[in-house]
């Protein structure tokens, strides 16, 4: 584990700026609590009705869960949803980062569905957090309703060579020259349309994080087969991390009772208009009430 995850006092501000930025573009009405782990105090934050079912939902890597509920707020007139802040992986989360070695991931999010007495649960994830969740579920079965996974690490991985090649010129012009065109040369890798919040708030995440020295390793069969729950992958048809396609093999082949959705022409961010933002969540509604 790291002493901290931002460089400097001034990147940690930043991003407490854009975590109150995003939260105002989520538009629903929200609580935030802290829920005591053995890690330390978690951030927890919920959204929606809680007398309907609960969905927890976890955010992708260096985001918050502010920002994965400004694409999804939708689902709260569905479902009341609980979304943690990842430990290491969040302006709002315990500042520490797991080694993906460990079991630390599963026995943190285990503690956060005891805290709410949640015993058997939906579980939506994206990037990062579809690592998360999809490791829990492979862990705990029997506790996992239904799992539904955005652009999931930890399932494929693309060239990491390959994805090197691609970003790090860019990547370093705009370190050394933060102008919008080296900002759009960078962010064009990972957005499948330009949006100006997420643009920014990623070109400052370049710069304000620590960088995490370890990606998710690879799903086994093994722990693919232990998916016996009803699951929904959708996957991104031109993500340079986790291909679409390849991704969508991979869960056919492997997990018992598996749907998919390919995003054509889509990057590991899709978009983030409202046109998918509403079939996002009716795509989830669809899969979670069946």
């Amino acid at each position: 584990m790291g002493k901290d995850i931002f460089k400097n006092i001034e990147a940690r501000e930043r991003q407490e700026e854009w975590y109150q930025r995003f939260l105002v573009r989520a538009n629903c009405k929200v609580e935030s609590q802290s829920v005591p782990t053995s890690f330390g105090e978690s951030h927890v934050l919920t959204a929606g009705d809680s007398s309907k079912p609960v969905l927890v939902c976890l955010h992708a890597m260096l985001t918050s869960s502010a920002h994965l509920l400004s694409e999804i707020r939708h689902l709260t007139d569905h479902y009341h949803l609980v979304l943690p802040d990842i430990p290491g992986h969040s302006v709002k989360a315990i500042p520490e980062r797991f080694s993906f070695k460990s079991a630390d991931h599963i026995k943190w999010l285990k503690e956060i569905l005891d805290h709410f007495e949640l015993e058997k649960v939906n579980i939506f994830g994206v990037s990062l957090g579809g690592y998360v969740a999809r490791a829990f579920a492979s862990e705990y079965p029997e506790r996992t309703s239904k799992l539904a996974l955005l652009v999931p690490a930890g399932i494929v991985q693309a060239s990491v060579i390959k994805g090197l090649m691609s970003m790090a010129i860019p990547m370093i012009k705009y370190k050394v020259n933060a102008s919008e065109e080296n900002l759009k040369k960078v962010v064009n890798f990972l957005i499948t349309e330009w949006d100006d919040d997420w643009a920014h708030f990623l070109g400052d995440s370049m710069n304000d994080f620590i960088t995490p020295k370890t990606i998710p390793p690879l799903a086994s069969e093994e722990e693919l087969q232990n998916l016996t729950m009803p699951v929904l992958a959708i996957t991104a048809e031109k993500d340079i991390s986790f291909p679409g396609e390849p991704l969508i093999e991979r869960v056919k082949a492997n997990i018992p009772s598996v749907e998919t959705e390919l995003l054509e022409d889509a990057r590991h961010c899709p978009l983030t208009n409202e046109e998918f933002r509403r079939w996002l969540a009716h795509r989830l509604v669809k899969f979670l009430d069946l």
